[in-house]
């Protein structure tokens, strides 16, 4: 007996606890639902917002739009009905003055008189289309708007499952020790590389074997890169922020002091002063040179001077249809490797080396590496010694990524890296 009372006093105790924690677990599961709730209304009213806020803008580009429309179409017609007229004018007149007979000597002056009237009559305003040049960017702005919303949509999906920025996760950010003051952004910030590892760690030889995997690339700021419209050569027709394509009618782009004026150039927005940075071409067309220049070069320069690589201010990799050539100063050097669809240039520059790729199935063929290296006796190699006596001082300046369309129809596409070559970047 005393056994079964104290069987149902623990049976009795085990009954309260377990009153007492379902009460605890049902305010639990009203919290949570009570939370979910509030979230998904304030989640729900901030997308309301942001929709409110796209359409506005929407309905602001599509007015800018019609208005221009408007008020380019009417002073286009306008232009054409003067036209029409005047020529058919002209037209009547010449009729009139063919069908006087030789004999009606008055006539016929009164005839030529009338043509001659008519032919110094004032011609019409030329057409001004004072707004074309807004009106034509409207693509680029909503286009831009567009990447940012995508990149932050992304980036804020992955902070949501725990990862940090573009996927990096959290945790492995905390494993690297850095302070927020220690972390170097890209000017997007996509991706970040520690102070620690961007202080030389990790040095590419220049004996990189052939056939590298991106892997071995250490401590790599992947550099999100926009082309700077401001800088474009009116032949050089843009595609948002991230293609650029030459062509042969020039654009009408607005007067800017860092516009190249002599030579089929574009520039990167983003500047490069210190650590390591890797970014990816695409080369869809044409003769096409990519490298880097320092950031006050004068875009006005003349077009012997002025072409990347023919200075002691930039350098590029070139692909001249047949192969590809290095360029510094001036001097060049053949490369002999096949043709890539994707180069890969990595800047560093605690080493004051700039490196070109090939890349291909998320592996690497090392073109060409710049960078100070001793000649062995005997051995002439003007082009390195170019690079030997002037190319260190490049790293005085602060870098911009820059191209050069050679040819007509010639195309570029600036990155996003290869997926696979990413994921390997995100587990170093």
């Amino acid at each position: 007996q005393a056994q079964q009372a104290k069987f149902l006093s623990d049976v009795e105790n085990e009954l309260e606890e377990l009153a007492v924690t379902i009460t605890q677990a049902k305010k639990m599961v009203e919290l949570i639902k009570g939370a979910a709730t509030k979230e998904r209304e304030r989640v729900e009213k901030l997308f309301a917002e942001a929709s409110e806020v796209l359409a506005s803008f929407q309905k602001e580009v599509m007015g800018f739009i019609e208005d221009g429309e408007r008020s380019m179409l009417g002073e286009a017609e306008a232009d054409l009905r003067w036209k029409e007229e005047r020529r058919a004018k002209l037209a009547q007149c010449k009729q009139n003055l063919e069908n006087v007979t030789s004999t009606d000597t008055i006539y016929f002056l009164q005839e030529f008189q009338a043509l001659k009237v008519a032919m110094e009559e004032n011609l019409s305003p030329p057409l001004s289309f004072q707004k074309e040049l807004n009106f034509t960017k409207c693509t680029q702005a909503v286009g831009a708007i567009k990447d940012v919303l995508s990149t932050a949509c992304k980036n804020q999906w992955n902070h949501l499952q725990g990862k940090g920025i573009d996927g990096l996760n959290c945790q492995e950010m905390e494993e690297g020790g850095s302070s927020s003051q220690d972390r170097q952004f890209s000017s997007r910030g996509r991706l970040w590389a520690p102070k620690h590892a961007r202080a030389g760690a990790g040095r590419i030889s220049s004996h990189f074997p052939p056939r590298a995997h991106f892997s071995l690339l250490p401590h790599t700021v992947a550099f999100i890169i926009d082309l700077d419209s401001d800088t474009a050569d009116k032949f050089i027709q843009l595609f948002g922020t991230k293609g650029a394509k030459r062509v042969l009618c020039p654009i009408p782009y607005p007067e800017s002091p860092t516009r190249f004026i002599n030579c089929e150039q574009v520039l990167g927005l983003n500047l490069m002063n210190r650590g390591n940075y890797y970014w990816e071409v695409e080369l869809i067309d044409g003769w096409v040179s990519i490298g880097v220049i320092a950031e006050d070069f004068d875009p006005h320069e003349a077009y012997n001077h002025g072409r990347l690589g023919r200075n002691d201010r930039s350098c590029c990799l070139q692909w001249n249809g047949q192969n590809y050539v290095a360029w510094f100063g001036g001097f060049e050097c053949t490369i002999q490797q096949p043709f890539f669809h994707t180069i890969g240039v990595f800047l560093e520059y605690s080493e004051k080396a700039l490196t070109f790729y090939g890349v291909k199935d998320s592996k690497m063929t090392c073109l060409q590496q710049l960078k100070v290296s001793p000649l062995a006796k005997g051995k002439l190699d003007p082009f390195q010694n170019k690079i030997n006596i002037h190319f260190p001082s490049l790293f005085s300046c602060k870098l911009k990524p820059a191209f050069f369309l050679e040819s007509v129809d010639a195309h570029l596409q600036i990155g996003p890296l290869k997926r696979d070559c990413v994921s390997v970047l995100k587990r170093r």
